[in-house]
């Protein structure tokens, strides 16, 4: 890959990386350093990244990488095995979106507020449910390539994202969402 190329493909899928950065990294701040170390690491490895392949699923397996390395690296050092709580979403790494029909402040509030809850949990699930949740809808990722990145069969990732959808309608569902 040349450098050409390597801008050609920031351009065309920095933005994906880089939410899936965030969400993966539950904030704005430490997402965008895990974006940072992800392309640095791709600009390293450039020569020998070839334009043709599917760098997208390449860019995203480092990404996932860096940021187990980073977590165990905190980890030891907190003597913790968790990481911080996911709770908190910045505002910058929110997507919100058809607020264009919606004209009183309120329904824009209730809005934002299901999409916090939405976030809060989905990040409250297992890493194994959460990442291919985030790869699928942030990264707009095939179940193929998902797949491909996490090292699993197709089969698995599908069930892994139906039991993830099942806990979160279950949870919902308990807190009384009805939609």
């Amino acid at each position: 890959m040349n450098n050409n190329e390597f801008e050609l493909f920031v351009l065309r899928f920095g933005k994906d990386i880089l939410r899936f950065c965030r969400m993966t990294a539950g904030d704005a701040e430490t997402g965008d350093e895990l974006y940072q170390d992800t392309m640095l690491k791709l600009l390293e490895k450039m020569n020998k990244l070839d334009f043709t392949q599917n760098t997208k699923s390449y860019a995203l397996s480092t990404s996932i990488f860096l940021w187990k390395n980073k977590r165990k690296k905190y980890a030891i050092r907190q003597r913790l095995v968790p990481i911080d709580s996911m709770d908190e979403m910045s505002d910058e790494g929110r997507e919100i979106s058809d607020y264009e029909h919606e004209t009183s402040p309120e329904q824009i509030v209730l809005r934002q507020n299901e999409v916090d809850m939405v976030q809060r949990l989905v990040a409250s699930l297992p890493e194994k449910y959460r990442v291919p949740i985030y790869l699928y809808y942030s990264a707009n990722m095939q179940i193929s390539e998902i797949s491909n990145i996490l090292g699993l069969p197709d089969g698995t990732v599908k069930s892994r994202m139906r039991k993830a959808k099942k806990l979160l309608k279950e949870e919902l569902e308990a807190i009384g969402y009805d939609r």
